[in-house]
C-alpha cells in the first residue's frame, strides 16, 4: 500500500492512451499546487476546515475473495435493475451487464476501464472533462489522478431504459482511500436511470471516499439520478457531481445522505438549452458531530428553462449542515425560473445549520427565488407522543420521517424508498440507549 500523498498515480489504468494520461497529470499536479481549504475561503465559509485532513489514507489492495462476496451479496436494496456494478475499496466485486436487446441499440454500460478500451473517443470526449468551480479543486485533481472504479452508462438517441442501472461502492480495508466515478451520457431524446449507492463494510472501517458523477443530457433526454449515502461515521467524504442539460432535457437528482463523519457534497447545474428542467432534492440526517457541507450551483446559459432545488437537513446532538447555493442567470437568459430552498430541523439545541443562498441574476424576464428556513422542533408535539409511552429519540424519528417524506417520495420506487426508510430508522434505533 502507498499513501495518496506519496502516490497518487499508483492507480493509473494500465495502457491508459495518451490523453488519458494528460488528464491524469494536470490532475496531480492540480491537487500538488492548489493548497488545503482554509478559514479565509469563501467557499469554505462555516465548514470546519482546521479539522479536515486526508493524511494517513491508503489505496488499498483488492479484499479477499469471501470479503467480496460477502458485499455482493449485501448490495441488494434494489431488485427490478437492469444492470448493476459493485465495488469494493475500488476492486470490482460484481457486474451484470445489459441485455442484447439493448446492446443491438447501441445501449453501452461497461466498467471505465473497459469503456476506455472499448469507447476511447466517447471516453475523450466525456471523461474527466467536467470538474468542480466550488471549492474542492484540489481534491477533484487528486481523483483524476487515481480513479479507476466506476461505472459509463451511453444511451443513444431515442432509446428509453425504464429499468435503473445500480452501481454500489463500498469501503473495507483499513483507511482505504477509493475514487468511485459514474458517467451517463443520454442523447436526444434517450431515457434512462442510475442509482449510486455509497456503503461501508463495518462501522469502524475508516475510509476517504473522492468521487465524482457527471450526467449529460442531449436534447429532450430524460435522466434521473439516485444517490444514498450511508456511509459509517469514520469516513471523510467528498462527492463532486455535475449535470449539464441542453434544450427540452429533463434531470432529476434525488440524494439520502445519511452517513460520514464529514460530507462535502458540491452540486453543480448548467442549463444550456431553452426548454430544460431540472430538478434537485436532497435529504441529510445528522448527528452527534457529523458535519454535512453542502454546496450547490445552479447555472442558467440558456432562457426559459427551469432549475428547481430542495434540500431538506435534520440535525440532532452536536450535528452541524452549511448550505451554500447559488443561482446564476446569464445575460440574456430571459424566462428563466430558477428556485432554490433549504429547509433545517433542529432537533437539539445544540444543533447548527447555516444558509447562505444567493442570486446573480443578468437578465431581466426572470422568475427566480431563493430562501432558508431553521426551526426547532415542536415541543407540544414531542411532548404529546412522550406523554403516550413513545422515547424521546423514536418520537424525534418519526418527525423527521413526516418531514422527509416529501423527498422520500421523489424516488419514484416502492421498493427504494422502504429501503430507505430502513436505513434512517437504523440510524435512529442504534443510538437508542
Amino acid at each position: 500500500m502507498n499513501t495518496i500523498l506519496e502516490n497518487p498515480t499508483q492507480t493509473t489504468l494500465a495502457n491508459a492512451p495518451a490523453w488519458l494520461a494528460d488528464r491524469r497529470t494536470a490532475g496531480l499536479e492540480q491537487f500538488k499546487a492548489l493548497p488545503m481549504p482554509s478559514a479565509r475561503d469563501e467557499m469554505w465559509r462555516f465548514a470546519s476546515v482546521g479539522r479536515l485532513s486526508i493524511d494517513g489514507f491508503n489505496v488499498t489492495d483488492a479484499p479477499a475473495a469471501e470479503t467480496l462476496t460477502a458485499l455482493v451479496e449485501r448490495s441488494n436494496l434494489i431488485t427490478k435493475r437492469e444492470g448493476l456494478s459493485v465495488y469494493v475499496d475500488d476492486s470490482p466485486a460484481a457486474f451484470e451487464g445489459i441485455s442484447e436487446a439493448l446492446s443491438a441499440k447501441g445501449v453501452v454500460y461497461l466498467p471505465i476501464a473497459e469503456a476506455i478500451a472499448q469507447h476511447p473517443e466517447l471516453m475523450e470526449k466525456y471523461f474527466l472533462k467536467e470538474s468542480t468551480e466550488l471549492g474542492s479543486e484540489k481534491f477533484f485533481g487528486l481523483h483524476a489522478a487515481s480513479v479507476k472504479a466506476g461505472s459509463v452508462l451511453y444511451v443513444p438517441k431515442g432509446v428509453e431504459i425504464e429499468k435503473p442501472f445500480v452501481n454500489y461502492y463500498w469501503t473495507s480495508g483499513a483507511r482505504a482511500a477509493v475514487f468511485p466515478h459514474t458517467l451517463v451520457i443520454a442523447e436526444d431524446n434517450a431515457k434512462a436511470s442510475v442509482v449510486d449507492i455509497f456503503f461501508s463494510e463495518t462501522e469502524e472501517n475508516e475510509a476517504l471516499n473522492v468521487s465524482v458523477s457527471n450526467i449529460h443530457a442531449g436534447a429532450g433526454a430524460n435522466v434521473f439520478r439516485k444517490i444514498v449515502q450511508d456511509w459509517n461515521e469514520k469516513t471523510v467524504s467528498f462527492q463532486l457531481d455535475t449535470t449539464v442539460a441542453d434544450r427540452d432535457a429533463q434531470v432529476k437528482n434525488v440524494a439520502v445522505n445519511i452517513g460520514a463523519e464529514r460530507a462535502r457534497f458540491e452540486n453543480q447545474t448548467r442549463i444550456e438549452g431553452p426548454g430544460a428542467d431540472v430538478k434537485m432534492y436532497s435529504l441529510t440526517v445528522a448527528e452527534e458531530n457529523q458535519e454535512f457541507d453542502q454546496r450547490t450551483f445552479q447555472t442558467h446559459n440558456a432562457g426559459n428553462a427551469v432549475s428547481d432545488l430542495l434540500y431538506k437537513n435534520a440535525l440532532l446532538d452536536n450535528a452541524r449542515t452549511i448550505f451554500s447555493g447559488l443561482i446564476k442567470v446569464a445575460e440574456g437568459a430571459q424566462q428563466t425560473d430558477a428556485y432554490q430552498t433549504n429547509r433545517n430541523l433542529l432537533l437539539d439545541p445544540t444543533a447548527e445549520a447555516n444558509a447562505l443562498p444567493g442570486l446573480e441574476i443578468l437578465a431581466n424576464d426572470v422568475k427566480c427565488s431563493h430562501g432558508a428556513t431553521t426551526g426547532n422542533v415542536d415541543e407540544d408535539e414531542l411532548f404529546y407522543m412522550m406523554s403516550r409511552g413513545i422515547s424521546k429519540r423514536v418520537a424525534m424519528q418519526l418527525m423527521v420521517f413526516g418531514f422527509f417524506e416529501e423527498v422520500i417520495e421523489k424516488v419514484e420506487s416502492d421498493e427504494l424508498a422502504e429501503n430507505l426508510r430502513i436505513l434512517i430508522r437504523n440510524k435512529f434505533e442504534s443510538k437508542i440507549k
